[in-house]
C-alpha cells in the first residue's frame, strides 16, 4: 500500500514540476517579448518566395483599388521597406504583410488596421497574449497554411474512385469466408492492391501533412487570443471556427503515426495498419479531408486572415515605439498634396523636406547625389504605406487616394533584345493608357526618356509630362535637363531642385528641397574637383560655351 502512496506522491510532484517549467517558460518568452518592444528582427532570414505567396495565389486582389505591379515594387525597394517594417510574430503575420504592401484595397479598409494598431498600443498586456499565441506560428512550416486556402492540396488521383469499392470487397470476403474458409484466399489480391494504394496515398499524405498540422495548430493559437484577451471584441465574424472543427476532426485520424514516440506503441501500430491497409480507412479518410478542406477554404483564409491582422497590428505598434517621425494620414478629394517633414527610411540619417501642390505636378531639377531620386521615391513610398497601413514617414502628410505609378529603375533586356529607350517607350505607354482610367493617379518618373539625345528627349519629354498632368493626377518628375524646366512651367508643374556646393575643395550637398529651377550646372566642376586632365577641363569649357552657348556657372 505504500509503495501506491509513494507511486501518487511522485505522479502529483510531476505534474506540479512540468507545471512550474511550464510557467518559466512562458516568463522567459513573455520578458523577451517585452524587451524587443519597439526593436527590429535581430538578423531576420526571409525567403521571399514564401512570403510572398498569398499575394501570388490570392484571387481576392483582384477586386482591389490597385496593385502594386513588379515594376513599382523594384522601383521602391518594397522587398527594403518590408524588412525595415515588419514587426511581425508569425509567418502568418509576413505574409499577410507583404500583401499589404502590395494591395491598396480601399480608404475604409485603413481605418481597420488603424484601430486594431492603437488596441496594441493601449493594451500591453492583451497585446503580450496575443504574441505569445503567434510565435507558436513563427516555424517556417506555418508558411504552408497557405496551400489549403488555394487548393495545394486538392488532387484526388483517378484510382480514389475504387478505394471504398475495394473496401467493401475486404468486409465482403470476410464475412463470407466465416461460413466459407477457402474466400479468405480472395482477400489476398485485395490486399495486395491495397497495400499498393496505401503507400501510394502516404506519399500525398507526407507533402500535405505539414499543411494539415499548421491548420490544426492555428486554430488553436486563433482560440486561446480569442478566450484570452479583449481583442475578440475587434473581430466581428468568429463562425469559421466552428466551420473549421469539422477539418480538424478528420485531420487527427491522419497524422496518428507521427504521434508516437516509443517502440511499444509500435506494436499496436503494427496492427492497426493492418486493419487500414485493408480497408482503405486512411486512404478514404485522407480523400476525404481534401474534400472538406476544398468546401471550407472561406473559413480557412478568415482564419488566416484574423491572425495576420492582428500581427500585422502588433508589427506597426512597435514600429511606431521606435521610429519618431511616423505620423497617420489623412486623405483629401482634390489634386492637392501637403506634406511636412517627409524622410525616406531607408536613408540613414535623412533630411526631411516639405512640399505642398494645389492642381499642379512638379518638376525636379538638380545634380546627381543631390537628393532628387531619394526624394521622389520617399513621395511615392510613402503614399503607398499610407493607403495601405495607414502610416508615412513624416510630421505630416495628406493626399488624394491615388494609384501610383513608377518608371525609375530601368536597364536593356539583352535576352530579349529590347533596348533601354525601347522598354521606357513601352512603360511610359503603360502610364499614359492609365491616366485615361477614371481613377487618380500619381506617376513618378526619373530622367524621362534619358536613353536617347538631348533635342528628342526634351521635346518627347514635355509633349508627355504635359499629357499626363491632367486635372485629376499628380505627375512628379526629376531630370537633368533644364530646359524641360522651361517648358512645363507654363503647363503647370511647380518647379523644385537640389544643389551641391564645391567648397574648401570637396563636394558638399545639404539634400533640402528648394523653390524654382536649378540655376547651376556643376557637373564639369566636379571632373575638375576629382583631378581630372586639365585639357579635358578646358575643352569641355569650350563645347558648353560655343556648342551649347552656356557661360560658365
Amino acid at each position: 500500500m505504500n509503495w501506491l502512496i509513494g507511486v501518487i506522491l511522485i505522479f502529483i510532484f510531476l505534474i506540479l514540476l512540468l507545471d512550474q517549467l511550464k510557467k518559466r517558460k512562458k516568463k522567459r518568452l513573455l520578458n523577451r517579448l517585452e524587451k524587443n518592444w519597439g526593436k527590429p528582427k535581430a538578423d531576420p532570414y526571409y525567403n521571399f518566395d514564401e512570403v510572398s505567396r498569398y499575394f501570388n495565389n490570392t484571387t481576392s486582389k483582384d477586386s482591389a483599388f490597385h496593385i502594386i505591379s513588379d515594376q513599382i515594387k523594384e522601383d521602391l525597394d518594397l522587398d527594403e521597406i518590408f524588412k525595415k517594417i515588419d514587426r511581425t510574430n508569425s509567418k502568418i503575420g509576413e505574409q499577410y504583410l507583404y500583401y499589404k504592401l502590395r494591395v491598396i484595397e480601399s480608404d475604409s479598409a485603413t481605418d481597420e488596421i488603424d484601430e486594431l494598431t492603437q488596441f496594441m498600443e493601449k493594451n500591453s498586456d492583451d497585446r503580450l497574449i496575443c504574441q505569445s499565441e503567434l510565435v507558436r506560428l513563427s516555424s517556417h512550416e506555418a508558411f504552408n497554411l497557405e496551400l489549403l486556402i488555394h487548393g495545394g492540396l486538392s488532387y484526388k488521383p483517378p484510382y480514389e474512385k475504387f478505394l471504398i469499392s475495394l473496401s467493401l470487397m475486404s468486409l465482403s470476403f470476410i464475412i463470407i469466408g466465416v461460413f466459407f474458409p477457402t474466400v479468405f484466399l480472395l482477400l489476398i489480391p485485395v490486399f495486395c492492391v491495397n497495400i499498393i494504394l496505401h503507400y501510394k496515398t502516404k506519399t500525398h499524405i507526407n507533402s500535405a501533412l505539414s499543411a494539415i498540422n499548421q491548420l490544426n495548430l492555428t486554430f488553436l493559437v486563433c482560440k486561446n487570443i480569442l478566450k484570452k484577451s479583449k481583442v475578440r471584441e475587434y473581430i466581428k465574424e468568429q463562425s469559421f471556427l466552428k466551420s473549421i472543427q469539422s477539418v480538424r476532426s478528420k485531420s487527427r485520424f491522419i497524422a496518428f503515426e507521427k504521434r508516437l514516440d516509443s517502440e511499444i506503441a509500435m506494436i499496436p501500430w503494427f496492427l492497426f495498419e493492418l486493419i487500414r491497409i485493408l480497408f482503405n480507412f486512411e486512404s478514404i479518410f485522407y480523400f476525404s479531408l481534401v474534400g472538406t478542406i476544398g468546401k471550407k477554404r472561406d473559413d480557412i483564409e478568415n482564419l488566416f486572415l484574423v491572425l495576420g491582422k492582428l500581427d500585422l497590428a502588433i508589427s506597426l505598434a512597435s514600429l511606431k515605439v521606435d521610429e519618431e517621425l511616423l505620423c497617420s494620414p489623412r486623405f483629401n478629394n482634390g489634386k492637392a498634396l501637403s506634406i511636412q517633414g517627409m524622410i525616406h527610411p531607408l536613408v540613414e540619417d535623412c533630411k526631411p523636406n516639405s512640399i505642398s501642390l494645389e492642381g499642379k505636378s512638379l518638376l525636379l531639377t538638380g545634380s546627381n547625389m543631390s537628393g532628387k531620386t531619394t526624394f521622389i521615391r520617399a513621395l511615392g513610398l510613402n503614399s503607398l504605406l499610407a493607403q495601405s497601413l495607414n502610416i508615412a514617414f513624416a510630421k505630416e502628410f495628406q493626399i488624394p487616394f491615388y494609384k501610383v505609378y513608377s518608371s525609375i529603375r530601368i536597364s536593356d533586356d539583352v535576352l530579349e533584345s529590347t533596348s533601354y529607350y525601347l522598354k521606357e517607350v513601352h512603360l511610359i505607354k503603360e502610364l499614359i493608357a492609365k491616366s485615361e482610367e477614371d481613377k487618380p493617379c500619381f506617376f513618378i518618373l526619373d530622367e524621362i526618356f534619358k536613353g536617347t539625345n538631348t533635342a528628342e528627349r526634351v521635346a518627347g519629354g514635355q509633349a508627355i509630362l504635359k499629357y499626363l498632368n491632367n486635372k485629376k493626377d499628380f505627375v512628379v518628375v526629376s531630370t537633368h535637363d533644364i530646359e524641360l524646366a522651361d517648358l512645363l512651367h507654363k503647363e503647370d508643374y511647380d518647379l523644385y531642385h537640389f544643389t551641391e556646393k564645391i567648397e574648401a575643395g570637396e563636394l558638399a550637398f545639404d539634400h533640402k528641397l528648394k523653390e524654382g529651377k536649378l540655376k547651376s550646372r556643376n557637373a564639369i566642376k566636379i571632373l575638375d574637383l576629382y583631378e581630372y586632365p586639365k585639357e579635358i577641363i578646358s575643352g569641355a569649357e569650350k563645347i558648353k560655351s560655343e556648342y551649347f552657348g552656356l557661360e560658365e556657372d
